[in-house]
């Protein structure tokens, strides 16, 4: 998959999704999260955490604050990296980003990775328009998912 969107019609579906890529993610991966406010960021990062994590129950606080919340799953570690309130790339080493790359992270405001943003990341575009109709675009893991069968469990 290249490169696909996907229509968001509820909060459900990003969670449907979520739960969709945790299943194929592996040590090593790193999911991009972009997008305004109340895009559905966080719903997808709750979802796919604890699907990951494989606790349907488990707390997920957001990162705002603490930059990076980490949690054990059963094939590695995964880590929420919030990335708004960072100075800068050279402030991730701080935040264990090298041991963090190991497992798998999801990381909301990307773009301040800069150079150290992984070549093989899958990115995810959030959007609302207007009349509140949301959307996804997903680029990366060309490999591994299938944008067609995507679409049609998050639309069913």
């Amino acid at each position: 998959m290249a490169d696909t969107q996907i229509i968001l019609k509820n909060e459900q579906a990003t969670e449907q999704l979520a739960q969709s890529l945790a299943l194929q993610a592996q040590p090593g991966d790193a999911l991009l999260l972009t997008g305004p406010l109340g895009a559905g960021k966080s719903v997808f990062a709750r979802a796919f955490l604890r699907c990951f994590c494989g606790n349907a129950t488990l707390d997920v606080p957001s990162p705002t604050y603490t930059l990076v919340q980490t949690y054990q799953a059963a094939a590695c570690t995964a880590s929420h990296f919030d990335l708004w309130r960072l100075g800068g790339p050279d402030e991730l080493e701080e935040l264990g980003w090298d041991d963090a790359r190991e497992g798998v992270v999801l990381v909301e405001w990307p773009e301040r990775l800069e150079d150290l943003t992984p070549s093989d990341a899958l990115h995810l575009a959030f959007t609302v328009n207007a009349e509140g109709v949301r959307t996804v675009r997903l680029q990366g893991w060309a490999d591994r998912l299938d944008g067609a069968a995507l679409s049609a469990l998050v639309a069913g």
